[in-house]
């Protein structure tokens, strides 16, 4: 990620509020061409102390689940709200558009999960993450069609070796910061929330 010094937050906590608040990725491995293979997928995050887990799964026919077994070491990106910036924000008219956002990415080190109750503790968090009210359905779930469904996924566990976080909201243009604010404030759902980021960051 290019990450110019302004754009790098100082509080490690707005990482994983990005991961947690847009938990859909992208998680991009090296295919068998040496291309790069991306799968779009939800991830759960967990804090262990100091270490940073992501769980997630891929249908077991997806090449992706044979890429993370043979090799390991992948990314994984978290797209934050995004929008639009237009020069009409500056006093002085010799500027130029730009494009505002927060976004996390990650290098992982992937452990492919086997045992049932692994998969099982897996699906549960994500399940609580996105449609708590369909836990107990799941549960009441024969446990021959649970064991059925979990070998149709390949389940996985990426530890964080490395995180990158861009907050780029004109941090270094202060000029742009007011009226960037009163633009963002009565947009769309992305342009909101980065006014709302702006407030937090004490920008405009």
């Amino acid at each position: 990620m290019y990450l110019p010094p302004q754009f790098a937050p100082r509080d490690a906590a707005i990482a994983r509020e990005v991961i947690r608040s847009h938990p859909f990725a992208s998680l991009i491995s090296v295919d068998d061409d040496g291309l790069p293979f991306v799968t779009q997928l939800p991830l759960h995050l967990e804090e262990e102390g100091e270490c940073l887990l992501l769980l997630g799964h891929v249908a077991r026919p997806n090449p992706h689940g044979r890429y993370l077994r043979e090799r390991p070491k992948a990314k994984v990106s978290f797209l934050g709200p995004h929008a639009y910036m237009s020069p009409r924000v500056y006093p002085d008219l010799a500027r130029v558009p730009t494009w505002n956002y927060l976004a996390v990415h990650v290098v992982v080190e992937a452990r492919v999960i086997e045992a049932f109750a692994d998969k099982d503790r897996l699906l549960k968090h994500l399940i609580h993450d996105h449609d708590p009210a369909y836990a107990d359905q799941w549960r009441s779930l024969d446990e021959d069609y649970q064991h059925r469904m979990m070998q149709g996924i390949t389940a996985f566990e990426l530890r964080v070796t490395d995180l990158q976080c861009k907050v780029k909201l004109n941090q270094h243009r202060p000029e742009s910061h007011l009226a960037m604010l009163q633009a963002y404030e009565c947009g769309n759902e992305n342009e909101r929330a980065l006014a709302n980021w702006m407030g937090r960051l004490g920008l405009g």
